[in-house]
């Protein structure tokens, strides 16, 4: 069953999460990655994208929303059936012993959603026992929403524990990479402000040779 098209009907996208699931995908693909896993992902927006590009032979999405996740097992039943796409239900927050070792991992507009206290959970988790070869995280950046609109202090959404700026998702990154084995590199996707930068920054992680 060929889904292509179906991203526009995955509830909660927008034109720049179309175009934040555009880059992401673009640059899974372009990793080389065969193996991948979404961490966070809600009801498939970005497994829509990856599960029509015949370069991925297996994907996972893990989610902790019950919600979520009957819509995108409504939205994958065909692929599901076929053993090429999984979906689990759960918390990057929390051990998977199955789920080690990927060639990519993505973190789309989940992390703002964790508790500042578990981040430390998430950490060792997703860095420490999954430790996929590459992983790509992107979040808001705190300082272009008042270029969206929004008032000091608001966050984009309702449900968000925080929104970083800049220079703390950069030193929170660089702290993670550096105990657990890994480097990064930033970036960002959206119109680029040039004092107050993209709208969506991006760390991507690629682990060091042991």
């Amino acid at each position: 069953m060929n889904l292509a098209g179906l991203s526009n009907a995955v509830p909660g996208t927008s034109p720049l999460h179309e175009e934040r699931l555009d880059s992401v995908h673009r640059q899974i693909r372009d990793s080389g990655a065969r193996r991948v896993l979404d961490l966070g992902c809600g009801s498939g927006a970005l497994l829509v994208r990856l599960i029509n590009d015949p370069q991925f032979e297996y994907l996972v999405g893990l989610e902790s929303s019950g919600v979520g996740l009957a819509v995108a097992r409504n939205m994958f039943a065909d692929s599901l059936s076929s053993g090429r796409l999984k979906l689990v239900a759960g918390s990057y927050a929390e051990p998977h012993p199955a789920l080690t070792g990927f060639d990519m991992a993505a973190m789309v507009e989940t992390i703002e959603h964790v508790k500042p206290n578990d981040l430390s959970r998430v950490e060792h988790a997703v860095f420490g026992q999954m430790r996929p070869h590459r992983l790509i995280m992107t979040t808001p950046n705190r300082e272009y929403n008042p270029l969206l609109g929004l008032a000091p202090g608001e966050f984009r959404e309702a449900d968000h524990k925080f929104e970083w700026d800049r220079q703390k998702f950069m030193h929170w990154s660089r702290g993670v990479a550096a105990r657990n084995g890994y480097a990064v590199r930033f970036a960002g996707i959206g119109e680029t402000d040039p004092e107050l930068g993209a709208p969506t920054q991006t760390a991507t992680f690629s682990l060091l040779k042991q």
